[in-house]
Order: structure tokens, then sequence, then C-alpha cells
């Protein structure tokens, strides 16, 4: 199944297999909208469980607003639940604290519940605003071990960090622990 390609939807980055798991710095909200909406649009074309985990700068309202604005049948597509965006709150910060194995397992059973219904795999992305400095090494070993899981299964994730919030140690972290990056280099995007 590793080899089986995917739609990125991102024009840059083409087709990726299943196990693909990538970076994104931006710095406004259209960053995200820009690469994001396309990202989730072709998951749902082509029959993946997408799951959006938003933060600051883009609320769960204005992701949705966003989606609907730009994706033929978006309504179809949340109403029959193919696609959830939800707060960092309600994911990354349940019970008011980060913890990296109910994260984990958490995908893993979105995964499953995914392949249950009849979807190819599981689409995914989620954003690291609301990471604090003295969370960092934790959430840093939390994105090495999401490799090794979702390296072996039907998952494409992309995880997005503002570059208001990383200096140049964090963004060689975040690099090393995802095999690209996207940025907007003069207006353009680019890959790292």
């Amino acid at each position: 199944m590793k080899d089986q390609l995917r739609k990125s939807g991102i024009e840059l980055i083409g087709e990726v297999p299943w196990g693909t798991h990538f970076c994104q710095f931006y710095q406004t909200k259209e960053n995200l909208i820009d690469i994001l909406i396309p990202y989730f649009q072709a998951g749902l074309e082509n029959n993946e469980f997408c799951m959006w985990v938003t933060s600051q700068p883009l609320t769960t309202e204005e992701a949705e607003e966003a989606l609907k604005n730009a994706v033929p049948y978006a309504d179809s597509y949340l109403k029959k639940g193919q696609i959830e965006i939800i707060s960092y709150k309600d994911w990354y910060l349940k019970e008011d604290a980060f913890d990296s194995n109910r994260i984990l397992n958490g995908w893993a059973k979105k995964l499953n519940h995914a392949l249950k219904n009849g979807y190819d795999g599981l689409r995914l992305s989620g954003n690291t605003f609301w990471l604090e400095k003295e969370d960092w090494n934790e959430f840093s070993q939390y994105e090495e071990e999401i490799n090794d899981v979702f390296g072996k299964s039907n998952v494409l994730a992309i995880c997005t960090y503002s570059l208001d919030k990383c200096n140049a140690d964090d963004v060689i972290d975040v690099v090393n622990n995802h095999q690209f990056a996207l940025t907007e280099l003069e207006g353009e995007w680019a890959l790292m």
C-alpha cells in the first residue's frame, strides 16, 4: 500500500505515497488556506477521511467557511462526516494537557474508523500555534514517533507551524522531523 500514490492537492508537491508526513511554515491565515484547502479537497475527492485540527490564526468556523467557499459539495462532505474540523483544544489539549500517547492512539482510532467506513485512508492536518516553548521537546519527540506510526499506514499528514513562533533551532527541529517542508519565499511556495 505504501507505494500507492495519492494526489496531494498541492501543485508544487504533486502525488505522494501513503505515509507522507510533511510540514508547512506559514505567516498568515491566507498562507494556511492556500495550502490546506486544496490539500483537503484532494482527499475528499479521492475517498479519504479528513481531519483538520485548527489553531490561531484560523478558527474552526473560518476553516469550515473557507472549505465551503472553495470546494464543490463541501456541505455534503461535512454532512456525511467525511471531514472533521476541530479545535486544538479538543484534540491536542484534551483534559488540559498534551499527552503524545493519547494523541497517537487517537490518530490510530481515526484511521481505523476511516478504513472501517470504506475510506482509503486518513488525511490530516494539525496546527501547532498553541504550542508553548516548555512543551517543545515533548512535541518534537511526538513528531518523531509520528514518522514511525504514519510511515506504515494509509495516512497523509501536514503539520503547520507559524514562523512567528519558531526560532532558527525550532525550524531545524521541525524540518528534521518531517520528510519535507513548504514555505513561502518572495510570494511563491517552495520546498525545503
